[in-house]
């Protein structure tokens, strides 16, 4: 397995924990490394997962230019995915959040260059992008002919350091207290990608916690918003991102599975 970090010493300690972990530095925040940790993958490829994430930071740019979390949430792995598609032979997992509900995507000014920045705003369009992203990508999967199936997955409510606070981001002892009230462990968080990721699903499946809110509970098959259903937008916001980030889909005709495949 490789785990695609990055901080490298970071990534070193979580590989420690256990099994055949390969560390390999990605910054999604930068074209440049998405193209070289691409570039560098050799085998075939099982399983993707793009759980990279940045959630509500002050206003802040990519290397690239871009808005960070439409950058890092979306553009990011949009490239990552279609770079590394020809040696994908399993499927793609895309992790969004319960926060896609309140999601708009904006075409005329994805990266809030026209518009007074909003933080949530930008985090929940970034979250959509996600989904739209999932769908369109197995529509064009299944017209070129591959078995590769395209999935998404969101955590619910998790307490993690994402929410309860890191470097210096804290949040108020009584949101600290609803999350954890409302929600549920990092441990529960992860199982709806580990579902999506293992499961006998249909492409394009949305997995999340099945309770109240899609807060907590067990994982399954949940609902979209509206928005997220939007196959226009989907095709639209494919081609900005393709426009964006100069990386197409790559895909023309039907894809031979491989073998001794991996997962990054």
């Amino acid at each position: 397995m490789i785990l695609a970090v990055r901080d490298p010493r970071e990534g070193t300690d979580a590989a420690a924990m256990g099994g055949e972990v390969e560390v390999r530095r990605l910054d999604l925040a930068d074209l440049a490394s998405v193209r070289l940790f691409a570039g560098g993958i050799e085998d075939p490829i099982d399983l993707l997962i793009n759980n990279a994430g940045l959630m509500i930071p002050p206003l802040g740019r990519t290397a690239d230019g871009f808005e960070l979390q439409f950058g890092i949430n979306h553009l990011g792995h949009f490239a990552l995915t279609n770079l590394l598609l020809p040696q994908i032979v399993g499927r793609v997992v895309t992790v969004s959040s319960i926060a896609r509900r309140s999601g708009a995507i904006k075409l005329h000014d994805p990266n809030w260059e026209r518009r007074p920045y909003r933080a949530p705003r930008a985090y929940a369009q970034s979250k959509l992008a996600n989904l739209l992203f999932t769908a369109e990508l197995q529509r064009r999967l299944e017209r070129a002919g591959s078995e590769v199936l395209s999935l998404a997955a969101h955590p619910g409510l998790a307490a993690t350091s994402l929410l309860l606070g890191r470097h210096g981001r804290l949040v108020e002892a009584a949101e600290s207290a609803l999350i954890v009230l409302l929600g549920h462990s990092d441990v529960g968080g992860a199982q709806p990608t580990l579902m999506a990721a293992t499961a006998d699903l249909p492409g394009d499946t949305y997995v999340g916690p099945t309770g109240r809110f899609g807060a907590r509970g067990e994982p399954g098959p949940v609902e979209r918003a509206a928005r997220a259903e939007d196959t226009q937008m989907a095709r639209s916001l494919w081609s900005l991102s393709e426009e964006l980030t100069g990386v197409r889909f790559p895909l023309s005709g039907p894809v031979r599975s491989g073998v001794a495949p991996r997962t990054a």
